[in-house]
């Protein structure tokens, strides 16, 4: 099973797989509605385009083609909690959640289901296996790596999945779908969240939510109110711009308190910290370490990995300790644990 976003990438993917000499079938998942993008309901759904795109190279390389409706899975299980976040002071990372509970979970489940053997995906990331292990590694193209949404495969899995892109550069794929004639060679790749197209996330919180965002103070370190604030849901840790205050310094969210619905500013260096504990964390090995371990760390996608120590706290919690502070650990987001170009496991910033 070939799954198909109507991408390059994707499209690539089937393509290599074709000529691997597998039999292929290629499905794309309807995950959601207009009403959920905030899309007008006469508009043609954005994503039927990207439907006739994947349809297309189908055809083209003789595969059948189908569409999955996991419209109602994905507003419960992604945009659901995306909203829950966002009103609890979190910045949640939903394509992580999506990789979780449909890509990886849902959709190779049905393909498990169609005697399919495997799921192939356009993931730029690599799968190897090691000592009766899988190994999942970051690709060789640095700057399209997506190994940090894919920390919680487990082994499981990662033996019934395949990433044909891991060993590409982008311009590689590119110039690979232009030699087969694929439409899309040239398609921009997505950079909003699918259902946010307009970039406005506090909006999209309030749309599905069905409520606005009460708002609330400002406050400093020591709880002096410096004015009022839009509604949590507008803000995240680190952030400066918007704030709509005319204060004597540069003032910068340090933290997000929705119980007491406020949010706190500070100076640029009181958004630095030095460690972060994590919970429901998972380890690709299936293994918990006995001790401490040295790692490269990321805190966010783009952030190259930081030197740390990762300490296990139980099964499912760390603490990770940087050699150096760390600028805006942010609820809500993922911390990614790498040895070398191997990912140790992941788990959600407290």
């Amino acid at each position: 099973m070939i799954a198909m976003s109507g991408g390059v990438d994707s499209s690539v993917a089937a393509l290599l797989m074709k000529e691997a000499g597998h039999d292929c079938l290629g499905v794309m998942l309807h995950l959601y509605d207009n009403e959920d993008a905030g899309l007008p309901p006469a508009r043609t759904c954005c994503s039927l385009g990207d439907a006739e795109d994947a349809r297309a190279v189908a055809y083209r390389l003789g595969m059948p083609f189908y569409v999955f409706n996991f419209t109602g899975e994905f507003r419960e299980q992604v945009i659901g909690r995306f909203v829950d976040d966002y009103e609890h002071g979190r910045t949640p990372n939903p394509c992580i959640e999506c990789n979780r509970r449909l890509k990886f979970g849902k959709l190779l489940r049905r393909a498990a289901e169609l005697e399919c053997d495997a799921l192939a995906t356009g993931h730029y990331a690599r799968i190897e296996r090691e000592d009766g292990r899988y190994l999942l590694k970051k690709a060789f193209d640095s700057t399209k790596d997506q190994s940090y949404v894919l920390y919680m495969l487990t082994q499981e899995q990662l033996a019934h999945l395949c990433f044909p892109l891991g060993a590409l550069r982008k311009a590689e794929t590119r110039r690979i779908a232009a030699r087969a004639g694929f439409a899309n060679a040239r398609k921009r790749d997505s950079q909003d969240i699918c259902f946010v197209p307009d970039g406005d996330y506090a909006r999209a919180v309030e749309r599905h939510a069905g409520k606005p965002c009460p708002p609330g103070d400002f406050v400093d370190g020591e709880g002096r109110v410096l004015g009022r604030h839009a509604g949590v849901v507008h803000y995240t840790v680190g952030q400066h711009r918007g704030l709509g205050l005319s204060l004597p310094t540069r003032s910068c969210v340090c933290a997000i308190l929705p119980e007491s619905n406020t949010v706190v500013l500070g100076s640029e260096r009181d958004l630095y910290a030095d460690s972060l504990t994590a919970g429901e964390f998972h380890w690709i090995s299936g293994e918990v370490p006995v001790a401490p371990l040295r790692v490269k760390a990321k805190i966010r996608y783009r952030q190259p990995e930081q030197p740390a120590l990762v300490t296990p706290l139980g099964r499912y919690a760390v603490r990770v300790t940087f050699d150096e502070p760390q600028r805006a650990v942010t609820p809500g987001q993922a911390v990614v644990l790498y040895d070398g170009d191997t990912v140790l496991g992941g788990g959600i910033i407290r």
